[in-house]
């Protein structure tokens, strides 16, 4: 008898198939001696639409709300519906004496096979294959010791409740919302927050006013001494009061109180995680949280070059301490050369700021895999990613970064002033951020952990005079030095990926219990999630980029007007994510969350249905759809501009403007490609002009730039993207309501 495999993706199943000698090629699937290996394409079965449960349901009505089917019922995804029964048909050959589960090891990787054995019917002996990378090594392990699929029946139970609770809030919440105002409307327990989350900053920084504070430098022959509070604070609002520091101080004797001198060490920052590793590459190249994780997916499935993307985790498991320098002779290209093979010639021990089993659930943190690679195959943004992840391996493994620090204290008229000095002894893990830096990432864009006195300037790099207890020290002068305090900033895609991963601060309720749970269930969303939650408010406009900045629209604001209140706050997620994990842990039963979920629903349709609030567009134009004749709406996509029918079922879309990585020659600012066919032309918010055919001329007669495939390229792309749904998460469900 043989065994069928199961992988989630075509590109992972046949490096399985590869691994196993499975050469005998199928329609959807590899066949060997022992094993049949098939694959889904993501997910292949998912929960029934409304309309599937009967006519009540097929149109949107108040009355019809809230739609609480007595079971819920998965079907089959019509556009993969081929590779289904593919898949169907190879678990019911006569030949499969048991099934093996290779998809992705975490609890949406175990909806996607359970749903379609599920669905197909079919009872077979069901083994589990767990592992945390694809590469051939890892495969072999993982087959030589594979699980019993019950040991994740629990997961595969808390699967399914988050399923089919956003289901029933999702798709209730949503349907009230849009047939209540006549317009395009969804929220959701994470995306919804996440909008309130963005409001509350917003809120900041229109509440906020600045305020003028001063500081105190005063000068002997010796330094330059900075003055200190009895809070030991460096600045102060009185202006008075540092005038009258400042004139008492000029020309009077200073005596040196204490002379600390220590030894410090700086340690390298943890390994990535995939929301850590968003951020980094958000802030040092402009990749969106998507893009980012589309990268490492590519690295993890089609290069094999890095471990499983999709974890919480910064810590590796003591078993992987024996692989490390084998991955090290995988990634000893590039920049990191040496480093890698100085590594190489040590002792490798693995310690707890790195190696902890404790802190690893299903998969440790993101790390280089022992398959070399060569720099060269990778695109651009796959490179920038890798090197990451290989930095931050590398700077695990060095030791600490070490400097003397000498910090001297005076007193003059009862003030206190201080003046600080370090000397380097040891580089350590920050010979990384050197690398880092030359490789055109400043030390600014690298998190080494370092305090804040480092970024506010008030350590001298190097050293400084020696000074005893008891000197004497004259201050000839002092100057006063002034700023403002400024309002937080508004959020970036790396920046709300934090607020999403620890969204405390954000919370109205003070309840502690619900605080710590937040905090330890890993705040909105999961790192799986996050990216696709932000793409989704960007892709139904309910936030925009200006520059590099996150805002709410209209739209936005409105929905957090509009939707019940529990679906405004992280406390919600917080609590079904504790009750999920608990599913998972088999703590509490998976249909006393699913009777909490169904009074829920019902709770939120009502205050839909009673609320007396109203919605309006605000960004409808003149101008006529060409399809359906009603009025479009202009909108900020993520980059650019765009016309939207406001009919749903309609969907027609225009591309107005486009954000370009193409340069303008006066002020190399990013352009904006407008206009249509031999129109188009870039513009540049310097007023630059240039037709398209100009710009190619120019750039082909100098050799560089875009290229003429690279702009044909761009231009299939956003027509590409004008053709995908507003709203993914609801658009087959939205599709159907005409407004």
């Amino acid at each position: 008898m043989k065994s069928l495999v199961i992988a989630e993706k075509p590109s992972v199943g046949r490096d399985i198939a590869r691994v196993l000698g499975c050469k005998q090629g199928g329609n959807g699937y590899l066949e060997g001696k022992d094993y049949v290996v098939t694959w889904a394409l993501g997910h292949l079965v998912e929960l029934a639409d409304p309309e599937s449960y009967g006519d009540q349901w097929k149109e949107w009505k108040m009355e019809t709300l809230p739609m609480l089917p007595e079971h819920m019922e998965i079907q089959v995804i019509k556009k993969t519906g081929h590779q289904y029964q593919t898949v169907k048909k190879q678990m019911y050959r006569k030949d499969i004496g048991q099934i093996i589960i290779a998809t992705d090891a975490g609890r949406e990787g175990e909806l996607v096979a359970r749903w379609i054995i599920q669905k197909s019917g079919v009872k077979k002996p069901m083994k589990r294959l767990w592992i945390s990378s694809v590469t051939d090594k890892a495969i072999r392990q993982g087959f030589s010791s594979l699980k019993e699929a019950r040991e994740y029946q629990k997961l595969y139970e808390a699967a399914v409740a988050r399923a089919e609770a956003d289901w029933l809030v999702g798709l209730n919440a949503t349907r009230a919302l849009t047939v209540k105002h006549n317009a395009q409307l969804s929220c959701g327990r994470v995306q919804t927050p996440t909008l309130a989350i963005i409001a509350k900053r917003e809120a900041q920084i229109k509440a906020f006013q600045p305020k003028l504070y001063y500081g105190l430098k005063m000068k002997s022959k010796e330094a330059v001494w900075t003055w200190k509070t009895s809070q030991n604070s460096s600045s102060t609002f009185s202006k008075e009061e540092i005038q009258k520091v400042q004139k008492q101080s000029v020309n009077s004797m200073a005596v040196v109180t204490e002379v600390k001198k220590k030894q410090q060490k700086s340690y390298a920052p943890q390994l990535y995680d995939l929301t850590s590793l968003q951020q980094d590459a958000n802030r040092m190249f402009g990749f969106s949280a998507k893009q980012t994780l589309d990268y490492m997916q590519s690295l993890y499935e089609r290069r094999k070059a890095v471990t499983y993307p999709r974890t919480d985790s910064r810590y590796l498991t003591a078993d992987i301490v024996e692989t490390i320098p084998e991955r090290l002779r995988a990634c000893r290209g590039g920049i990191y050369a040496a480093i890698c093979g100085r590594l190489l010639k040590s002792v490798i021990k693995g310690n707890k700021s790195f190696v902890d089993d404790k802190k690893v659930s299903d998969h440790h943190a993101i790390i280089p895999t022992e398959q070399g690679i060569n720099l060269k195959d990778l695109e651009y943004g796959e490179r920038k990613i890798y090197e990451l992840v290989v930095s931050r391996f590398l700077a695990v493994l060095l030791p600490p970064c070490l400097y003397q620090q000498t910090e001297v204290t005076a007193v003059c008229e009862g003030q206190q002033f201080t003046v600080k000095g370090r000397i380097l002894e040891q580089t350590g893990w920050q010979e990384i951020r050197a690398l880092q830096k030359e490789s055109g990432i400043t030390a600014e864009d690298f998190d080494d952990g370092d305090d804040s006195e480092t970024a506010k300037g008030e350590v001298i790099a190097g050293s400084i005079p020696d000074f005893v207890k008891g000197q004497k020290i004259l201050f000839t002068e002092g100057k006063i030095t002034e700023g403002r305090t400024k309002p937080p900033l508004p959020f970036t895609e790396a920046t709300l990926l934090a607020a999403m991963e620890n969204p405390v601060k954000y919370m109205e309720n003070t309840d502690q219990k619900l605080r710590k749970t937040l905090g330890e269930t890993g705040g909105l969303g999961t790192v799986a999630t996050r990216a696709d939650i932000i793409e989704k408010l960007f892709n139904s406009f309910m936030i925009e980029k200006r520059d590099q900045y996150i805002h709410l629209t209209s739209k936005g604001r409105q929905v957090l007007e509009l939707a019940p209140q529990g679906l405004t706050s992280p406390e919600l997620t917080a609590k079904w994510e504790q009750e999920l994990s608990d599913i998972a842990a088999g703590k509490i039963k998976k249909k006393d969350f699913e009777a909490e979920i169904r009074t829920y629903t019902v709770d939120i349709v009502k205050d839909i249905q009673v609320s007396s609030k109203t919605y309006r567009h605000d960004n409808l134009t003149g101008k006529k759809c060409p399809e359906c004749g009603k009025l479009m709406l202009e909108v900020n996509h993520k980059n650019g501009k765009m016309l939207v029918c406001q009919d749903r079922e309609c969907g027609y879309r225009k591309t107005l403007s486009k954000v370009t990585n193409a340069r303008c020659p006066q002020c190399h600012k990013k352009m904006e490609l407008v206009g249509e066919g031999e129109n188009r032309k870039f513009i540049c918010v310097c007023g630059y002009r240039e037709k398209l055919s100009a710009f190619e001329k120019r750039k082909k007669e100098s050799g560089g730039g875009v290229s003429k495939k690279d702009v044909s390229r761009y231009m299939n792309k956003m027509k590409q993207e004008a053709k995908e749904p507003v709203n993914n998460a609801f658009a087959d469900a939205l599709a159907k309501l005409k407004l």
